[in-house]
């Protein structure tokens, strides 16, 4: 997939001149702090204060509005009330105002009186061209070109490193604490950016920019919501085809915390389930906490060789704190192989009391052997068997004598095995730690947070291979979509794709409702296997329909109101002979009858008794934002209980499918259990595919799909479709 930088934002977010309406000489005020941030940091591009009341604005001469400039403006910076922002923009002239950053609050956020003057602001900067980000944000930052464009105080206090982390949040209050975390823990920022009410430029936009900024390595955004799923599956594949891993913390994973972001912002909270499928399936990291957010951007940055497996050597001088470290190091899924024999055998020859394996143990030896330490490792890494390490050191990272033996490990480590990142946990001075971080290695106070920090980031490549996922990537193709202003925006058909073949149409006749056996005709148009089944209108052929099955089978009522069979008895198993099928058929009808007076049936479904298998159960439902996402898991009735399943956003391929299936806690019933065969793993995926084919290919069409069971057969014999609810979209066409 190609895709290109936006033009009008590298002009909005890199401007060589700036405008800023409502400046201000007073201190505190909204309008004073970009003019005095500007210049305090020593931007080197236009500075134009517009002001109709001054002459000159902190020692810059004033403009009365922006029709009187002799320029045109790459950047406006409206600070001035809601009100009057529309009309502050509409005196510029056509074409001379590239983008504009609204600092004011009143619009959408507050209601439909703040909903109508932000439209007509949008209405303005649509006809004229004008980018805007806000209103109701912060602003941003561009650090390497000194362009503050916002009125955070954060700043002036002190600027941050530059550095290749790009950060984006939809919350100004949490971007400004953001922006002074990564300050006080020395992380160094491309850019900075909120986006407030997000009227035209949203989150997504400016992840999409930044996967193409040159100077941006690492991507952290903070999300509250999204209104565009299309164009945010864009982005995030954007970043990942840049190589530019993005971390996320998206609010709302719980109820309470969905209606608290629904009412901060006029963001959709949307299903928590939904995002982190998103998150998954594009290899986004998801932080759970603002620790781990920042843990995790520090990470990707500081590290430029990120481990390509789980495979975790700890070395430490504390075997308590070793084991602690060993059980994190489970529950981040890592693996802990234990180092060769020989280098065992060796390291007991030199330390008889030390813990040879995994965690290695050279106790506080390495004080009083200071060679100790870069020989352990050395024997550890020697066959490549560690995709990292992980180094505890306690206390004895304070002690000055120490300190060459570090360093002298950390630079020699990288230069001996440079496709192993080291992590030391230990308590260093700030000094040393920041000499430590210039040469590649990661510093934690906190060894348990390093070992999460590290499980995290070696997941992607765990995930590499599964997020190819070409059949979402036309998610960006650069269509317009009726975005604010009418640039790009992503498409939101994201089914046209050469890796996959199109689905092919079917002949089956759209309907208001579809009973099952309309529907699993549906679905094996579509791809999905389904057995050979007749719908037997009487008893005598049910009859007939059960002798020509040579076998036992099941019989079962077809009605297009009734989604749960078994609930009211209507289903009967394992039926031979036509005693038995008469009598079934009979005992379906009046069980139904009894509890579903109203229900209006169809006939008796017959069809052969399936094959012993596992029990799983598919299906797709509309997401309001992302559309059809389908959902995968271990089928029976308490799959609500327990809710053992697992999601992804379709259209996507076979390695997504195989990974939404290792994904269960389920996942060894797949692989056979207690002596039972494995399953056919991949002909589930098979299904799986097929699935989101057809529901991408019908989004319009269908707001529900449920195959319950979905029988896997022993490996090398297929699924098959047992059942199959259809819902139709309320008001399809």
């Amino acid at each position: 997939m190609t895709t290109h930088s936006d033009p009008t934002l590298s002009r909005l977010f890199t401007p060589r001149s700036i405008a800023i309406v409502g400046a201000s000489a007073t201190p505190g005020k909204i309008g004073a702090m970009p003019v005095s941030l500007l210049r305090q940091h020593g931007y080197d591009g236009r500075i134009l204060p517009i002001n109709p009341r001054a002459d000159s604005i902190q020692g810059l001469p004033a403009a009365p509005d922006l029709a009187a400039l002799d320029t045109d403006v790459d950047l406006v910076i409206l600070a001035v009330p809601a009100a009057h922002a529309a009309q502050a923009l509409q005196s510029a002239r056509p074409g001379q105002v590239g983008g504009a950053v609204v600092f004011t609050s009143g619009f959408s956020e507050t209601g439909a009186e703040g909903v109508a003057m932000q439209e007509a602001l949008c209405a303005i900067a649509r006809e004229r061209g004008i980018r805007l980000l806000g209103p109701n944000c912060l602003g941003y930052m561009n650090v390497r070109h000194k362009v503050y464009a916002t009125f955070s105080p954060a700043p002036a206090n002190g600027a941050v490193a530059l550095g290749g982390i790009g950060m984006v949040s939809q919350s100004g209050a949490f971007g400004a604490y953001a922006y002074c975390m990564a300050r006080e823990r020395g992380l160094g920022l491309s850019h900075w950016i909120s986006t407030g009410n997000e009227a035209d430029i949203d989150v997504a936009d400016c992840i999409n920019w930044l996967a193409h900024d040159a100077d941006t390595r690492v991507i952290m955004a903070y999300m509250e919501g999204c209104r565009d799923g299309a164009k945010l599956r864009g982005a995030l594949a954007a970043a990942r085809d840049a190589g530019k891993p993005v971390v996320v913390t998206k609010i709302g994973r719980t109820q309470a915390g969905a209606q608290a972001a629904a009412s901060h912002t006029a963001a959709l909270a949307g299903d928590d389930a939904v995002y982190d499928a998103l998150f998954r399936q594009y290899g986004a990291l998801r932080a759970r906490s603002i620790e781990d957010f920042f843990n995790l951007g520090y990470a990707l940055d500081t590290w430029q060789q990120r481990p390509q497996g789980k495979r975790l050597g700890i070395f430490t001088i504390s075997g308590g704190v070793g084991a602690l470290m060993a059980d994190e190091a489970e529950e981040a899924g890592l693996s802990l192989p234990e180092p060769d024999a020989a280098a065992q055998a060796r390291l007991l020859e030199r330390v008889p009391f030390a813990g040879p394996r995994n965690p290695v143990d050279v106790t506080g030896q390495v004080v009083s052997e200071p060679g100790l330490l870069l020989a352990t490792a050395d024997d550890m890494l020697a066959d490549g068997r560690y995709d990292a390490l992980a180094v505890f050191l306690a206390a004895a990272g304070s002690s000055e004598a120490l300190w060459p033996t570090f360093e002298t490990f950390a630079r020699e480590m990288r230069a001996r095995h440079p496709d192993v990142p080291l992590a030391f946990c230990a308590l260093f001075p700030p000094e040393r730690r920041r000499e430590l971080e210039r040469l590649g290695t990661l510093v934690f106070e906190d060894p348990s947070a390093a070992i999460r920090t590290i499980g995290a980031v070696a997941g992607l490549a765990a995930a590499s291979g599964a997020t190819s996922d070409a059949a979402s990537d036309a998610a960006s193709d650069g269509s317009t979509d009726g975005s604010t202003n009418g640039t790009p925006k992503a498409a939101s058909d994201a089914s046209t794709h050469t890796s996959m073949p199109p689905v092919a149409a079917s002949t089956a006749p759209l309907r208001d409702t579809y009973n099952e056996v309309q529907a699993m005709d549906v679905l094996r148009q579509a791809g999905l296997p389904v057995p050979d089944c007749t719908l037997a209108t009487d008893a005598d052929t049910a009859v007939a329909a059960a002798a020509r099955a040579a076998g036992p089978v099941v019989l079962k009522v077809v009605s297009p109101d009734i989604l749960h069979k078994s609930d009211v008895g209507g289903v009967k198993l394992n039926l031979s002979g036509e005693d038995a099928v008469r009598h079934g058929h009979a005992a379906i009808l009046d069980s139904v009858r009894t509890h579903c007076p109203t229900a209006r049936i169809d006939g008796v479904l017959v069809a052969p008794m399936a094959p012993k298998g596992v029990e799983c159960i598919v299906g797709m439902h509309s997401d309001p934002v992302f559309g059809p996402v389908v959902m995968f898991g271990l089928g029976g009735v308490f799959v609500e209980v327990l809710k053992d399943v697992s999601f992804r956003l379709a259209p996507f391929d076979h390695a997504q499918a195989l990974s939404m299936i290792r994904e269960i806690k389920g996942y060894a019933l797949l692989q056979g259990a207690r002596g039972a065969p494995p399953c056919d793993i991949h002909a589930l995926a098979d299904a799986l595919v097929a699935l989101s084919r057809f529901a991408d290919a019908h989004r319009e069409h269908f707001s529900s799909v449920e195959i319950n069971p979905l029988l896997a057969l022993p490996d090398g014999q297929g699924v098959l479709a047992l059942d199959a609810v259809l819902i139709p979209s309320a008001g399809r066409s």
